[in-house]
């Protein structure tokens, strides 16, 4: 037993007892952390900002035998923003419900947590496409997984130049035309989705976002990454299914 200082972001939220909480962190160095949080939820407890969902803080644990108790915790970002817009909550959500998934207890997971943290800074920040930077995380998520497809040319013959680009996902990258015959399954993309998807598993980190794609070729892509994540993670999720209610 001890203590732990860490940087963390809420990613679940639990009422219990009259005034407490037990939360799970996501944190950079130990992956996923439960902490009992001890009247978090009254209004004057030092605990109460810093344990809300999405809220990157500061904080210090002191490890026990089942769980962490949360000592402290200074806010460094509060994400406000997305609590406060359905439609950017419900993406936070989605991506939340993925890291969740992939992340897990006591392994670090740094590069995951960047992410995440970049992504949603350009989700309350901005005024970027939430469904665009949305489908951004997912396919560079996947990247950093090991999942990355091949979209550097023909993953069949090698050619890096195509006419016309295909995407497989049976053999997990693009195809060419010439190749197109080994796999009737593939889908034919557009030039601008198969840049942007060069761009999103390649570009460095800080300039992942700086590029915008047509409402055809996001739409293009959003078909192409979901399909991909499903298959990967072997999984549907449909938290985003709430913003056809709007």
């Amino acid at each position: 037993m001890g203590y732990i200082r860490t940087k963390g972001i809420v990613i679940k939220e639990v009422n219990t007892g009259e005034a407490d909480k037990v939360v799970t962190i996501f944190s950079a160095h130990s992956g996923k952390i439960t902490g009992y949080a001890k009247g978090a939820r009254r209004p004057k407890s030092r605990l109460a900002a810093g344990t809300q969902f999405l809220c990157y803080s500061d904080l210090v644990l002191f490890k026990g035998k089942e769980l962490c108790n949360i000592y402290s915790s200074d806010v460094i970002d509060s994400f406000y923003e997305l609590r406060e817009d359905i439609v950017k909550l419900t993406y936070s959500a989605h991506m939340v419900d993925l890291i969740s998934d992939v992340v897990m207890e006591n392994q670090p997971a740094s590069k995951v947590l960047q992410l995440f943290l970049n992504t949603l800074h350009v989700l309350a920040k901005t005024d970027r496409s939430p469904e665009l930077v949305t489908r951004v995380f997912e396919l560079r998520l996947l990247s950093l997984l090991g999942y990355a497809p091949y979209v550097r040319g023909c993953i069949q013959c090698g050619k890096s130049e195509l006419e016309d680009t295909y995407f497989s996902f049976k053999k997990c990258g693009f195809l060419c035309e010439e190749c197109l015959i080994n796999d009737t399954y593939a889908s034919k993309i557009s030039k601008g989705t198969a840049k942007a998807m060069n761009f999103i598993i390649h570009a460095p980190l800080r300039l992942l976002f700086n590029f915008a794609l047509s409402k055809e070729a996001l739409e293009e892509l959003g078909k192409i990454v979901k399909k991909y994540l499903r298959e990967r993670l072997d999984k549907d999720y449909t938290k985003l299914d709430f913003l056809k209610c709007l």
